[in-house]
């Protein structure tokens, strides 16, 4: 297993205690969930301030406040985790990884969206009943697209499924991170057990495995920020529950396993298969690349 597939490894030099109370990947993990929560406190009292949370305020000025609140705690705690704790550079959010990784992850997802709209309407499930050019398509698209594709990608896969594989290996890590996350869209509207566990294997595993195999966060960030625009932005189907207006006008027919029912196509059996199917494909590649990380004892 190549030293580069690990981000963080503890200096050998450090002392025992910090290695257990600040180095290691449980207090780590902890360290950021309380600058998340601190921080989500000074940020949601700053747009409150704004007033941008107002009733009377537009709907743009509302997008800026949940675009606030999903980027400027997670990128704030995650500059400090990796620069004051880890002590490295954030390789996995490099800059210059934008128009590679993140072009590439933003069309694969879009690709892979519009390939379960395809069968969802080759399957009689997807209808399109017209076109709306006057959308208000901007608050969608920071918040469904760039809010949530940089926000969870950071918690989901640059905090848990990162640090736990440094932990615990690759296999624990895909199991916890993709549990996390459909478990945290558990209380989404319209949200069942089934649709969570869709959320876990469809978007949890692809998602931990494409950052397994680049090491980039924003191959994720595009991808799931390609997904989410091409699903609510253009089809009109709701984003995770959350209902969206899109340029195409569609209503979505059939039984909920096939159709996603309310909470949108994501809880669709095609979405699943569509995604577990890619997964897999990645699964071999990091197979047959010699990728998959031991846990720490057996390093």
């Amino acid at each position: 297993m190549p030293n580069e597939q690990i981000a963080f490894v503890t200096p050998t030099d450090a002392p025992s205690w910090q290695r257990w109370l600040v180095l290691s990947p449980a207090a780590r993990i902890i360290f950021f969930a309380a600058m998340l929560i601190g921080f989500s406190f000074v940020t949601h009292a700053a747009v409150v301030a704004l007033r941008w949370t107002a009733k009377a305020a537009d709907p743009l000025h509302h997008a800026l406040a949940t675009l606030s609140l999903q980027l400027v705690p997670t990128l704030l705690g995650y500059a400090i985790l990796v620069r004051l704790i880890e002590r490295r550079r954030m390789r996995e959010l490099s800059l210059r990884a934008i128009p590679t990784y993140g072009l590439v992850g933003f069309l694969s997802g879009a690709l892979l969206f519009s390939v379960v709209v395809g069968v969802l309407y080759l399957a009689g499930s997807y209808h399109i009943t017209g076109t709306d050019p006057q959308v208000d398509w901007l608050p969608s698209v920071l918040v469904a697209g760039i809010g949530a594709g940089i926000g969870e990608e950071i918690i989901a896969r640059g905090v848990i499924f990162r640090i736990v594989e440094e932990g615990l290996g690759t296999w624990w890590a895909l199991l916890i991170s993709a549990l996390f996350f459909g478990g945290a869209h558990i209380f989404n509207p319209g949200a069942t057990l089934w649709s969570s566990a869709a959320i876990a294997i469809e978007a949890g595993l692809l998602l931990a495995m494409i950052y397994h195999l680049t090491r980039s966060l924003w191959a994720c960030i595009g991808l799931h920020a390609g997904w989410n625009i091409m699903q609510g932005t253009v089809y009109g189907i709701p984003v995770s529950g959350g209902a969206s207006k899109g340029w195409l006008i569609s209503n979505r027919t059939g039984p909920d396993w096939l159709s996603g029912g309310v909470f949108g196509a994501e809880a669709s059996v095609v979405a699943l298969l569509a995604c577990s199917l890619v997964t897999l494909a990645l699964l071999v590649a990091a197979l047959r690349r010699g990728s998959i990380v031991p846990p720490r004892w057996w390093r």
